[in-house]
């Protein structure tokens, strides 16, 4: 029967390793005290380390409880060494037990322990904080389709892959028991996320204790805790490879190895990046209690190598930096990948794997989207690369003429007006100029409405009496839906679209189709009237 360990599920209870672990460097005494140092959490970059403290006179609730844990977090120099170990502030520390679970590649989002409403706490669960312009917004709770029911364990915990859209879990579905599985759930379009489900028999064994989650930025490579059979001690940290998309095939997990764990209880395990450092918690050479230490991998227990990118997002007409909502995607295909947001000062960082070619693509409300294009397709080794993005108002366009008039804006033509020829003298047909049309679709549909023909018939018109005019016609819509599912829509309506027009005799080659989804608004996406005003077909004339 196997003998079951009480412990707490956030200090790390090691004592001397019988093993030589001569690779392990102490963080030294600029983080590490005589109090416990414990679940140490890395970001992207490597430049900022959260940890908790356990018996430090000066957490939050230390008078009432002796061993109450508070967040503390260490920045590191210019010359590489760690500074000062610093108390967080609320609300990263107002409860009994406060820990970071996960910190966002941009540094701008921190997943902690405890679920919050409007900044209140609830109870067990997790909850995001977001970096303000004047320190970390009030907590809110991830809303997880049926944690409540599920989630019945004594020590729970929790990790984000970096690319936003995967939540790692771990607890008991056996009310009091200290036996816990690992679970994922996916992000929704609603920002709410699924049930969550268990990673499978290969990660999570029958009978023993799964535990402390850590997905490298590789969004393949899992290092757990567990006390499982083959393991050197209480708990072993271990690694196992993802193999595909389901979360629920994994490669058999490899013990870390004696250079990594101990006798004794071994969990919490983090790294940057770069993956080539790891962060644990030791007793081995420490000031007191548990330490912070660094180990060198070796090629065996490094994720595979991705790229940290990073630079700010600016207003194009004002050079101001600006907060947005950043997302990466699959070229072709747009096909999303991953999300992130940049800090109110327009800081930015995300890490993308190796092996694919990506569009990374920058968005805030009344802006036009910006685009760029990352080649990724051939690994290399692991590396940052530097990429500033412009935002233009929806209003104002960067340069006169083609389609702008003397202020830079968008000349937007009136279909019947073009069609009857009115206003042709005083402003004539350029390339750029934007056409809308009235179309109606069913909902979440491709197939016209019969109403529409008479709109359509216009733009025929306006074709036929115009024959050297080739336009492309877009069709958009708003942020409701999901990025993706926005450009599949509206791709197909102006497919849809065009297929009549050619329907009518008009050449091919005269008419492209695009869609553009939700990333040109030219209104306010936060009332209905604007996103009425989003959802749109036009056309734009290429060539009059």
């Amino acid at each position: 029967m196997r003998k079951i360990i009480f412990i707490n599920a956030f200090i790390l209870i090691a004592s001397c390793n019988a093993i030589a672990q001569t690779s392990v460097e102490n963080l030294g005494n600029q983080v590490n005290s005589i109090y416990h140092e414990v679940r140490p959490t890395i970001s992207a970059d490597g430049k900022i380390l959260y940890f908790v403290v356990e018996g430090n006179p000066a957490n939050t609730i230390y008078k009432s409880d002796k061993k109450a844990q508070d967040v503390w977090y260490s920045e590191l120099g210019a010359d590489g060494k760690w500074g000062p170990a610093i108390h967080a502030a609320a609300p990263l520390n107002d409860q009994k037990d406060n820990a970071v679970f996960w910190v966002a590649p941009d540094g701008n989002r921190l997943l902690i322990r405890g679920a919050y409403e409007n900044g209140k706490y609830i109870g067990r669960g997790v909850s995001f904080v977001t970096k303000t312009a004047t320190g970390w917004s009030p907590p809110q709770r991830l809303k997880i389709k049926d944690y409540d029911r599920m989630s019945q364990d004594i020590y729970s915990g929790a990790f984000l892959s970096n690319d936003g859209k995967t939540l790692l879990l771990y607890f008991s579905e056996e009310k009091n028991s200290y036996i816990n599985d690992i679970y994922f759930s996916r992000l929704g379009d609603n920002d709410d996320w699924s049930r969550p489900q268990s990673l499978g028999e290969t990660i999570n064994s029958e009978d023993y204790d799964e535990i402390s989650p850590s997905l490298a930025a590789d969004n393949t490579t899992l290092y757990f805790s567990s006390d499982r059979p083959g393991g050197m001690g209480e708990h072993d940290i271990w690694m196992s490879k993802r193999l595909d998309d389901s979360w629920t095939k994994w490669s058999t997990p490899m013990n870390m190895g004696d250079t990594i764990n101990t006798l004794k209880w071994d969990a919490y395990f983090a790294l940057d990046a770069n993956g080539e450092y790891a962060y644990l918690s030791t007793t081995q050479g420490s000031l007191g209690g548990n330490d912070l230490a660094k180990i060198k991998l070796n090629e065996s227990q490094r994720p595979k190598m991705v790229v940290l990118v990073y630079g700010q997002v600016f207003n194009a007409i004002t050079k101001q930096p600006m907060d947005a909502k950043l997302f990466y995607d699959l070229v072709p295909g747009e096909t999303n990948e991953g999300n992130s947001i940049s800090s109110p000062e327009g800081k930015y960082k995300i890490t993308l794997p190796y092996g694919k070619k990506y569009s990374l693509r920058a968005s805030a409300d009344n802006f036009f989207s910006v685009l760029d294009t990352l080649d990724l397709s051939k690994p290399e080794s692991y590396k940052e690369i530097h990429r500033d993005l412009y935002l233009t108002p929806v209003d104002t366009g960067l340069l006169a003429g083609l389609g702008r008039d003397k202020n830079g804006n968008e000349i937007r033509r009136d279909l019947d007006s073009l069609e009857q020829g009115i206003g042709l003298d005083e402003n004539p047909i350029e390339p750029g100029q934007i056409v809308g049309i009235k179309i109606l679709f069913d909902f979440a549909k491709t197939i016209i409405r019969s109403e529409s023909y008479a709109e359509l018939n216009k733009v025929v018109s306006v074709l036929k009496a115009n024959p050297t005019m080739e336009i492309e016609l877009s069709a958009h819509t708003d942020k409701i839906g999901g990025y993706s599912k926005n450009i599949v829509l509206s791709n197909d309506r102006a497919k849809s679209v065009r297929e009549y027009l050619l329907s009518k005799g008009i050449a091919g080659n005269r008419i492209i189709s695009k869609g553009y989804g939700e990333t040109k608004p030219i209104a306010n996406n936060n009332t209905e009237a604007g996103r009425q005003q989003n959802r749109r077909v036009e056309f734009k004339i290429l060539k009059k």
